[in-house]
């Protein structure tokens, strides 16, 4: 239950700055479409950089519980420095250290969910973490879009107060847990190439993120670009996208159990990778039908395709593993706002502002169709 809560007070602040984009980065620098994009981008090179040494650190030295506390303090005090009048590279730059310190707590919490159990408990232990990781990303959209009404550093500050309550309750409560690796830190970090399996997941983690960077960033200008929706709105739209992914985490982890894992991860792909190419298409007044059956079809991907990292990976190199799922994850979030934001912004200038807004989720789409069809062969051998 501890872990679950943590998992809520750690994401929650990442998606707080999403409604309110336009007003904290856009009109704040006065700067395009494809430099606000790149906001959501540099913080996941950060955590692209940070998540495989982070857990080849902890699988080498352990002692999670202080990693996760360090990390989130450092990422709260950068939240709030992002407050202050800053050149926007030094902006970018602090937002870079945040993403580094970000991914260094979650991939550590996870892994010492990962090292809580095994067999059906384990599922269930992943399961409650994957659920409060969405709760907290669900619960952080709505709330940024209403603190934000005003002032679009308010967020930023309930933000960096949120991760060190988060700090507090880890001190008290997260244990750390695994077998200390004996390999050296250059055989750690060789997981993925000893362990080719795992790039089954690490690609379903690359994609799922690739299409959830449009979300953060396109969706949120085509929002308030296209339809002129308030910061408050455009939180309760995300809201009906990522509460449904909270809730239904547990479940389908659980029924992972039961059934292929890869099964439903690849299921869960191909339904969700045509539902959002489709997007463009709705109208404002359909479009939270559309954000729900999203939000079901991302829970049927996302703690299965994590249960699988950790089925794969050996047990004394399991941070490792998940480190590298994050990375993988990061990579695919590095890419998908800059990607939406080149698309929406090239297609947009030579015919008009929806077509842009409506190419790039075309191609978000086809994306994750493309990732099924591309690990069918691998899938076969698994």
């Amino acid at each position: 239950m501890s872990l679950g809560l943590l998992a809520v007070l750690m994401l929650a602040p990442v998606t707080m700055p999403v409604p309110i984009l336009r007003g904290l980065v856009q009109d704040r620098f006065l700067v395009s479409d494809f430099l606000t994009s790149l906001f959501m981008s540099v913080n996941m090179i950060g955590a692209l950089v940070t998540a495989p040494l982070a857990g080849a650190i902890a699988d080498r030295i352990g002692r999670q519980r202080t990693l996760i506390v360090a990390a989130l303090v450092t990422d709260a005090v950068c939240l709030v420095a992002l407050t202050a009048p800053l050149p926007f590279w030094l902006f970018l730059s602090i937002r870079f250290v945040e993403g580094c310190a970000h991914i260094t707590a979650l991939s550590l919490l996870l892994s010492v969910a990962g090292h809580a159990a095994n067999g059906p408990a384990r599922a269930a232990v992943m399961g409650a973490v994957g659920a409060g990781i969405m709760l907290g990303v669900g619960l952080g959209a709505p709330l940024g879009g209403m603190l934000g009404r005003t002032d679009p550093m308010l967020p930023l500050r309930v933000g960096g107060a949120v991760l060190l309550v988060g700090a507090a309750i880890a001190a008290l409560t997260v244990r750390s847990g695994g077998p200390m690796s004996r390999r050296s830190l250059r055989q750690i970090l060789e997981l993925a190439r000893q362990e080719t399996a795992l790039l089954v997941p690490y690609a379903f983690a690359f994609v799922d993120r690739f299409t959830v960077g449009f979300f953060t960033t396109t969706f949120t200008l085509y929002m308030k670009n296209v339809y002129e929706l308030s910061a408050a709105r455009i939180g309760v739209l995300l809201g009906l996208f990522l509460l449904p992914f909270a809730l239904l985490s547990y479940p389908f982890a659980r029924l992972s159990e039961k059934r292929s894992r890869i099964g439903i991860v690849m299921g869960g792909s191909l339904a969700y990778g045509v539902a959002v190419t489709t997007l463009g298409a709705w109208s404002q007044g359909l479009l939270p039908l559309l954000m729900v059956l999203l939000g079901v079809l991302s829970a049927v991907m996302f703690v299965p395709s994590l249960l699988m990292v950790t089925d794969l990976a050996p047990p004394d190199m399991r941070s490792t593993a998940i480190g590298g799922f994050n990375a993988a994850g990061s990579l695919g979030f590095i890419v998908g706002p800059l990607v939406g934001g080149a698309v929406s912004q090239t297609v947009g200038n030579a015919t008009n502002v929806q077509t842009g807004y409506t190419a790039a989720f075309v191609v978000a789409g086809l994306a994750e169709v493309a990732c099924v069809l591309l690990v069918w062969p691998a899938v076969r051998r698994l």
